[in-house]
């Protein structure tokens, strides 16, 4: 009886030992500092190519030529100078409506390159982007605006009495 429960033990360690599957199969060591074979370096190389041309191709939206910022500027004065450069213009967002959009200051410029339509001839063409505040310059009772507080609102403050001073008498 001895004998049988050794059997049935030593049955159950050498299914523990390898599946069945692989019985009798003798592993090899792993060896540390194994050079590749020619077909891993092909496979490596294969592979380093394809993720290049996919990096040069590029994916997604296509990047335009870089416009002159007019971050700051008026409206009508950004147009001007984006349109001479041969850029179109897009209005992306406004905030307020105390001033009429020529007046409006450019608070945000984003440029982007906008692909044909399929199937046609056509070639790409450059936009930029622009968010407008369309606030007063400077807040009063009636009206919001910049704080007298604010850089900003000073600098506007400041601007407007530049402007308003009389001229000093002809001599």
């Amino acid at each position: 009886m001895v004998a049988s429960q050794q059997a049935r033990h030593h049955e159950k360690m050498r299914s523990l030992v390898a599946p069945p599957h692989q019985e009798g199969r003798v592993q090899q060591p792993i060896r540390h500092g194994a050079k590749p074979t020619a077909n891993q370096m092909l496979a490596c190389i294969a592979f380093v190519a394809v993720v290049a041309a996919v990096a040069i191709t590029g994916t997604g939206v296509a990047q335009a030529a870089s416009s002159p910022s007019v971050v700051g500027q008026k409206y009508s004065d950004a147009r001007s100078a984006l349109s001479g450069a041969g850029f179109t213009i897009v209005v992306s967002s406004t905030v307020g409506d105390q001033v009429a959009w020529p007046d409006c200051i450019v608070t945000r410029q984003q440029d982007q390159s906008v692909p044909p339509p399929e199937n046609t001839g056509g070639s790409a063409s450059n936009q930029t982007l622009l968010s407008l505040n369309c606030d007063a310059q400077v807040a009063t009772a009636k009206a919001p605006g910049n704080s007298l507080a604010s850089p900003e609102g000073r600098a506007a403050a400041a601007s407007a009495a530049a402007s308003t001073k009389p001229a000093p008498p002809p001599a």
